[in-house]
């Protein structure tokens, strides 16, 4: 039975995946500082034998992280543990260089001192605005254009120059769907709460026909199983169930509720436009199976 930590557990990604695993049969260890006080992630999961909890900031002291399994073997440390809103971290770049840089570069030196193996989720955002069709094995495509972007490549580098083992990168794209931990800062779940609250969908003036990258929550738990399992090393993955435009969106979101759209000034949604090519980790014998007016449905569903 294999052992995995998952860090910043309790957040959206976490919160789906650490049940997920448990349903695979791993023993899960949730690392979590709690700082979006994300208590309800927790819901089901204490009382498991197999999940353990600890409240630990892994930007500040990697040797609390070493005491607690200086005798536990760790197979896979998926690192999830970041500040992660793109459009925020405009306001504050130096705070979320520092503390996702500081919390990949001592999970990196965890995972060469345990021999364990490091799922990094990085993000198609790294990309930014592109005319062509980006894929992830030309550097040419990097395009960052918000701080937490520029942290994410930051991160992808100190990885592949420092890991003394086994790693993947896998870049998501726009999580979607329901979880423990959900967040609505996002386009397709902020419009279902919007839209559930009958108040006008927000959208950027000139987003509507703008593509981005999308992923349903299940296919990225999926992934990070499917790269848990499998043995396609030290590569870097794009990981989207599909390329959307705003308008598709909306679309799915109009077959269960009326709308009512709100042309704003502010970049609140959207600003940026590239489409994701996700055929590498398809070639694996990966299979991508969100849906996107479903994961809809359910986000009404679950407001409701």
């Amino acid at each position: 039975m294999k052992n995995i930590i998952v860090t910043g557990g309790l957040g959206h990604i976490g919160s789906k995946l650490m049940s997920y695993l448990l349903d695979k049969n791993y023993n899960i260890f949730c690392i979590d500082n709690l700082s979006t006080q994300r208590f309800t992630s927790l819901r089901g999961l204490i009382g498991n034998e197999r999940f353990h909890f600890l409240n630990l900031d892994i930007s500040h002291n990697i040797q609390l992280l070493s005491d607690a399994f200086k005798v536990q073997p760790i197979d896979c440390v998926i690192h999830l543990a970041a500040i992660t809103d793109a459009e925020a971290s405009h306001g504050k770049a130096q705070e979320v260089h520092d503390n996702n840089f500081n919390s990949t570069k001592n999970i990196v030196e965890f995972c060469n001192t345990k021999k364990a193996k490091l799922l990094f989720p990085s993000s198609t955002s790294v990309y930014g605005s592109a005319e062509a069709e980006v894929y992830e094995d030309n550097d040419d495509f990097l395009n960052p254009q918000s701080p937490y972007a520029e942290s994410k490549i930051n991160e992808e580098k100190y990885i592949i120059s420092n890991v003394e083992g086994k790693y993947n990168i896998l870049r998501l794209g726009t999580i979607f769907g329901v979880s423990p931990g959900m967040r609505f800062h996002t386009a397709v779940n902020k419009f279902c709460w919007q839209a559930a609250l009958n108040s006008p969908i927000t959208v950027w003036k000139t987003a509507l026909d703008q593509y981005r990258p999308y992923l349903d929550i299940n296919d990225a738990s999926n992934a990070m199983n499917f790269f848990i399992t499998e043995d396609h090393e030290n590569q870097v993955f794009n990981v989207l169930t599909d390329n959307y435009t705003v308008q598709n969106i909306l679309d799915s979101i109009q077959v269960f509720q009326d709308i009512e759209i709100s042309f704003v000034e502010s970049k609140i949604m959207n600003q940026l436009s590239y489409f994701v090519r996700n055929k590498k980790i398809q070639s694996l014998g990966f299979k991508f199976e969100g849906d996107l007016a479903q994961s809809i449905q359910d986000t009404f569903e679950w407001l409701r």
